[in-house]
């Protein structure tokens, strides 16, 4: 069988565009996100806000090559990108004072991917 990728549109645009972002500004960040993202769904990553609590402190920006779910608290603001969110992760995250972003819109806003970490 060959392999395929994924098939969501946005996605595929999503991965071209890290790929030509981590070779323009030779940032490995955006490639190691794009190899990530394109796993299967199945072994994407899915992340609870309490991990993202865990894990960070205030004002860090966190990337998560998968699906970010509501589940657990955040007590401070962090900037989030992610493939894919649950409602209620959207809901704590900016209730917590946070922001929400995509992939996309993180790495066009920050292309040498400075100060983000990978969480999952």
């Amino acid at each position: 069988m060959r392999k395929t990728g994924p098939t969501n549109i946005v996605l595929r645009k999503t991965i071209r565009e890290l790929y030509k972002l981590s070779n323009q500004y030779k940032a490995p960040i955006w490639r190691a996100v794009a190899e990530e993202l394109e796993k299967p769904r199945r072994q994407r990553r899915a992340v609870n806000i309490s991990r993202i609590n865990r894990y960070t402190k205030e004002g860090d920006i966190v990337v998560v090559p998968g699906k970010v779910l509501g589940a657990g608290t955040l007590d401070h603001p962090v900037t989030v990108a992610a493939a894919a969110f649950s409602k209620t992760a959207i809901e704590k995250i900016k209730a917590a004072g946070g922001k929400v972003l995509s992939i996309l819109e993180l790495a066009r806003e920050n292309p040498r991917g400075s100060n983000v970490k990978i969480i999952g």
